[in-house]
């Protein structure tokens, strides 16, 4: 795939100096330090050095005082409370967390996570009907539940009630439960607004202890669980969520729970985010794509660590299936295209009754990476077709299957991704129009991928106390990604060659023209990029940089993102 390469604009140079002179860093660190919001002394030293105290007080989120008081008349009066939350990474994690902590105070806990195929996202009629049956008198929602009006009254009628702790955009009307906590509520005045759902879990754990007068200290071991969710469900990684993540980390590599260190397997070195969104968030999604979203709670929430190695093989066969399913899918779906002629529309809309639900928001994502536009992905399901969307960046798929609803049975998401489902007979209607309305709608720049690239760093101002400044950027994320740079006059050393099953990929050795250093590089997918590489001539990279071990010795190693 070819990209556009588009720099990120660069910070006064005022600021540039500043942070130079009073951190004594090179320009290209203190460039990205500015691009990244950091532009005074004590905002580095927060930046690099995350302390609690950056946290806020949790009683300024609108309704954490009626959380508080509901919660605490439930375990002072011996109720059964039952813990909900999504089937996903943040909805699972959240649901371990608050189980986790409430089992401090009481027994009397029930967890609920809802069927991803019987009964789908948020609160359910059957979820409230399983609280009545174990005689719960309080339902704490996590992850889910902003948007549960009728669900809410209905567990009223029953004489349940609910606090909500809910990280997704509210509609004009909020359930009438005892506490929604929102920040994204017109009217919250909590100051950071990203948490996810586990995050807000977090708070309402810290808000109760405050509320007890209990040492703050108690809460860290919990933290594993809020930075697995908090990277696994791509949040901004600045604020409250890049320090709860930080020490997240900390909990993560040095005193795990028996649950999340079995989840990591024989894990080598550092666990870093990477690890969280490639190793571990797949695996704990996998669990309600294939099976139920329960067995990720029985893994996170095991403390004795034999039971719960036992859990995670269990959990690790279910995302071999998976891998298994989307890739097949994939490739079907990447020959239903084909056959049909379609490799020139403007949008991906296939089908096959027989393609598993769980995995076709998967398979949306992988068709993206093939051909760069706006796709959606049907299978049966009952006696209707159910779909997977997803976009391009900068286009609003939302919007699009808005357009097109005369011919969906219902629909809902954001502006990236989206769940639609319609008539049979209503799929090559609803396929002529969405391919039509994206045609008539995308802009031409939005159908080539972007590269943004934050400064350039030639390759002879890479060095190794670089590198250890760049790892202390670390934990990533939105608003906070791994840096990608720019080196021009690069030339390889002739040692290029393609590597992988199907020789997709590259490997290399690259210098500066006139330069002595060179570096050890790999290219992800570049394969078709050897002829620029063996031309003779010197070329452009864009690349980020990692650390490679081999043998016990660490040495700089680049990875190309694109090559021109």
């Amino acid at each position: 795939m070819d990209y556009t390469w588009n720099f990120k604009p660069l910070p006064p140079q005022a600021i540039v100096a500043t942070l130079q002179q009073e951190l004594n860093i090179s320009e290209p660190l203190a460039i990205l330090l500015a691009q990244r919001g950091v532009t005074t002394f004590q905002q580095a030293k927060d930046f690099f050095r995350p302390t609690f105290s950056q946290l806020h007080n949790p009683f300024l989120m609108k309704g954490m005082k009626e959380a508080v008081a509901r919660l605490d008349r439930a375990l002072k009066s011996n109720e059964t409370i039952l813990i909900y939350g999504d089937y996903d990474v943040d909805g699972t994690s959240a649901v371990s967390f608050m189980e986790r902590y409430l089992s401090n105070f009481t027994s009397k806990l029930h967890t609920y996570v809802p069927d991803r195929y019987t009964e789908g996202y948020g609160i359910s009629f059957q979820g409230i009907d399983y609280a009545e049956a174990q005689g719960c008198t309080l339902i704490i929602a996590l992850d889910c539940g902003i948007k549960a009006i009728d669900k809410v009254e209905y567990a009223k009628e029953k004489a349940i009630d609910f606090i909500i702790a809910d990280h997704h955009r509210p509609s004009e009307q909020v359930p009438d439960a005892i506490a929604v906590l929102d920040p994204q509520q017109a009217d919250c005045p909590y100051p950071y607004k990203e948490l996810c759902g586990c995050g807000l879990g977090f708070k309402l754990a810290q808000a109760y202890h405050e509320y007890l007068q209990r040492p703050f200290s108690e809460l860290i071991p919990l933290l594993d669980l809020v930075a697995v969710a908090t990277a696994a469900d791509i949040v901004p990684m600045n604020g409250e969520n890049r320090c709860l993540t930080y020490f997240g980390l900390e909990v993560l590599n040095n005193n795990p729970s028996a649950g999340v260190k079995a989840l990591f397997g024989e894990h080598q070195g550092k666990i870093t985010i990477t690890d969280v969104v490639f190793k571990a968030a797949p695996r704990v999604n996998a669990a309600g794509r294939i099976e139920h979203g329960k067995y990720a709670v029985a893994l996170l929430t095991e403390t004795d660590e034999e039971q719960a190695v036992l859990k995670a093989k269990e959990i690790d066969a279910l995302n071999t299936h998976r891998k298994e399913l989307d890739s097949s899918i994939a490739a079907e779906a990447l020959n239903q295209i084909e056959a049909n002629g379609e490799q020139e529309h403007y949008t991906s809309v296939v089908f096959n009754e027989e393609w598993h639900k769980g995995v076709i928001g998967i398979v949306a994502s992988r068709l993206i990476e093939h051909y760069y536009r706006p796709t959606v992905v049907f299978t049966k399901s009952g006696n209707k077709y159910a779909a997977s969307a997803r976009s391009v960046q900068g286009f609003d798929i939302y919007e699009a299957l808005e357009q097109c609803s005369e011919y969906l049975e219902q629909f809902g998401g954001h502006k990236y991704a989206a769940g639609l489902t319609l008539r049979p007979e209503q799929y090559p209607l609803f396929k002529n129009a969405f391919e039509e309305v994206v045609k008539q709608t995308i802009d031409s720049s939005l159908r080539i991928p972007k590269l943004f690239i934050d400064t350039a760093l030639p390759l002879s101002k890479l060095t190794q106390k670089l590198y250890n400044v760049l790892k202390q950027f670390e934990p990533f994320g939105p608003l906070n990604l791994p840096p990608l740079f720019y080196a021009e006059n690069v030339i390889d050393t002739g040692f290029a060659k393609r590597i992988g099953k199907d020789e997709e990929h590259l490997k290399l050795t690259l210098k500066e023209v006139g330069t002595t250093s060179y570096y050890d590089a790999v290219g992800f997918g570049l394969a078709h990029k050897l002829p620029i590489v063996t031309s003779g001539r010197p070329f452009s990279i864009v690349y980020s940089i990692e650390e490679n071990q081999w043998n016990g010795r660490a040495s700089l190693q680049l990875q190309i993102r694109d090559i021109k």
